[in-house]
């Protein structure tokens, strides 16, 4: 029923040429549309300050439908306490005022929210939410993500020194010892990462994810 109410609700009939909002994603009952993923797409443009978003090809509207969808699905998941609540808010608010620097001039910031139809209220409230579904995925994951001395020094033989070697040839590279940590995050995030895409493989057919063509 709801999915069939958000099918009606989504599409508009003003002529026999206009075509009906399709349905491209759906989570159990819960319909995404195609309007759902131009807006997704246009926001993540937003967020990079670069706008107006250029036109989207097909990896793009694809990748958008899945962030929008993992976005719909995880957030299922989250059970955030206060302290959680406004740390994101925090860093939501941190980064909103780095966005607004990162527009040439405080006009095209203006601007862009009129263009998107929305408010920095909800900007801000979208942000938020995003840092929580970060929160939750790193507390999740990260304790099974850390790499073993072995595959840091493994990456750093065979990933970092060819790297830094292409750069800055002939300069002799850092130690392991100086870029240690940062190789350790590096390997850290590729893993949640994957840990990340077994989840979501794992929720899938118990919240009835499915993809439609566009």
């Amino acid at each position: 029923m709801a999915l069939a109410s958000a099918l009606a609700a989504g599409g508009r009939v003003c002529s026999a040429a206009q075509t009906l909002d399709s349905v491209v994603a759906s989570i159990g009952h819960e319909a995404i549309t195609a309007s759902d993923v131009e807006q997704e797409y246009r926001f993540e443009c937003f967020l990079n300050a670069q706008w107006p978003a250029p036109p989207p090809d097909a990896a793009a509207t694809r990748n958008a439908r899945e962030r929008l969808t993992y976005q719909m699905l995880l957030t299922r998941e989250e059970n955030p306490g206060p302290a959680e609540k406004a740390a994101s808010e925090k860093a939501a608010a941190e980064r909103l005022a780095a966005l607004r620097k990162a527009f040439a001039h405080p006009d095209d910031f203006e601007r862009a929210l009129k263009d998107l139809g929305i408010t920095e209220a909800e900007v801000l409230a979208r942000i938020a939410q995003q840092e929580l579904m970060l929160r939750l995925i790193d507390q999740r994951l990260r304790p099974a993500a850390s790499p073993s001395d072995e595959e840091v020094a493994e990456y750093y033989r065979s990933a970092f020194v060819p790297e830094f070697q292409k750069k800055k040839a002939g300069s002799p590279p850092p130690p392991l010892s100086e870029v240690e940590v940062e190789i350790r995050e590096i390997l850290t995030q590729k893993r949640i990462n994957q840990l990340l895409d077994e989840w979501i493989d794992d929720l899938k057919p118990t919240t009835g994810v499915r993809f439609h063509s566009f």
